[in-house]
């Protein structure tokens, strides 16, 4: 319901976003995001995917960044008037945490006008901490559950703030509105996509992007952090092995996670190769999300077993030299990503044979989105926005 209409303009939807939809979102921000913009928060905006090589998945976003703009249009009388400003995936994880403030309290923030926190997954179950907060006004704070929507004004009716959060990791999609056209979003991105895409004639594999966006750690404690990619491998119990020998001085450390790579679990590793981290992170990721699809399917799992092998003790070295460099502080890896994985059930279930037959499955997800984008270009360059195609 719309509460506090006049004093404090503000909508709280339920289930707003389906169970899919959220898991997909979640499946592309913890395959894909980078330290953000605050302490202990990551991040993973359109502009980024693109940069990344992964242009493709900004199509799960197109439709639900349409019925949220056409929602908040609706709902404060401002029908045709707005722009997106900004889309993202945020996750809050252990520490983070906001005071008091309006989304337009900084000279560099007052073209916003309008704001929307999409939960993807559920306090209490998920994370705990991190309640969002009203200064005045109802409802006063929000206990959010995967699917809710909060939708307000950016201005001082409706200051507001995060509470630290405590454990796990609070994962939102935020998206800001203005009503000036040059804080348009969707042309730059347009731009972006036509000069990257028009290449696209086969399976695009993510590239990462510099070392440090990657790279997280405490304030002040630089060598004691660890590589976002790395750890969200290793809490799902996968470790890295590079092909990039270790004594090889001309390399710079980062660059082993850039060449190609394989990973291991259990004293065995997966024969097949990965062009890098963030392919390999992609493809675990696709496989805990479709899981329960994957092992009612046959697809892939033809001579599975034949591409797992047995770890020989080169290999071990290698890895334990991969998580001396890039895995610091496995304690804090734990405390800050590890509540969903606290329990061993999700990381015991998950094994080398299904991420072989997941590769398969991740190949025509990522072929369909890419084809569903290239034909939606023409479209998006004649209107500079991105929105949903009909196809013909």
């Amino acid at each position: 319901m719309w509460e506090g209409k006049r004093e404090h303009p503000r909508l709280i939807l339920h289930d707003f976003i389906s169970p899919e939809e959220c898991k997909e979102l979640e499946f592309i921000h913890k395959s894909c995001s980078t330290v953000g913009y605050r302490p202990n928060v990551f991040s993973t905006t359109l502009s980024h995917l693109v940069a990344t090589n992964s242009p493709h998945l900004l199509i799960p976003f197109v439709s639900l960044r349409e019925r949220l703009k056409e929602k908040i249009e609706e709902t404060f009388g401002c029908e045709f008037e707005l722009f997106i400003e900004f889309t993202g995936l945020v996750s809050w994880c252990r520490g983070a945490s906001i005071g008091w403030h309006s989304d337009d309290n900084r000279q560099y923030l007052k073209q916003r006008d309008f704001s929307a926190v999409c939960y993807l997954n559920s306090y209490g179950k998920d994370f705990k901490g991190g309640l969002f907060r009203f200064q005045s006004g109802e409802p006063a704070t929000i206990s959010p559950s995967a699917g809710d929507v909060i939708m307000y004004t950016a201005d001082d009716r409706n200051i507001h703030s995060v509470d630290e959060v405590t454990e796990g990791e609070r994962l939102t999609l935020a998206m800001w509105f203005t009503r000036d056209s040059s804080h348009d979003e969707d042309s730059k991105l347009v731009s972006r996509l036509l000069s990257q895409c028009a290449s696209h004639e086969f399976l695009p594999l993510p590239l990462p992007a510099s070392a440090n966006m990657y790279w997280f750690c405490p304030p002040h404690q630089h060598a004691n952090g660890f590589d976002i990619c790395v750890a969200r491998l290793h809490l799902l119990g996968f470790d890295v092995h590079s092909f990039l020998q270790g004594d090889d001085r001309s390399l710079d450390d980062s660059d082993r996670l850039v060449g190609p790579i394989q990973i291991a679990k259990g004293g065995e590793f997966l024969t097949r190769e990965f062009t890098n981290v963030l392919h390999a992170l992609q493809v675990v990721q696709f496989y805990r999300w479709k899981a329960s699809e994957l092992k009612t399917s046959k697809v892939g799992y033809d001579g599975v077993e034949e591409v797992v092998e047995a770890m020989s003790q080169s290999q071990l070295e290698t890895i334990n030299a991969m998580n001396a460099l890039f895995l610091k502080d496995k304690g804090l890896v734990t405390t800050t990503l590890g509540y969903l994985c606290s329990n061993g059930e999700e990381k015991d279930s998950l094994n080398l044979t299904g991420v072989s037959s997941a590769i398969t499955s991740w190949e025509e997800y990522t072929c369909k989105l890419l084809r569903e984008l290239l034909s939606s270009l023409p479209q998006w360059e004649t209107y500079q926005t991105i929105h949903k195609v009909e196809s013909g």
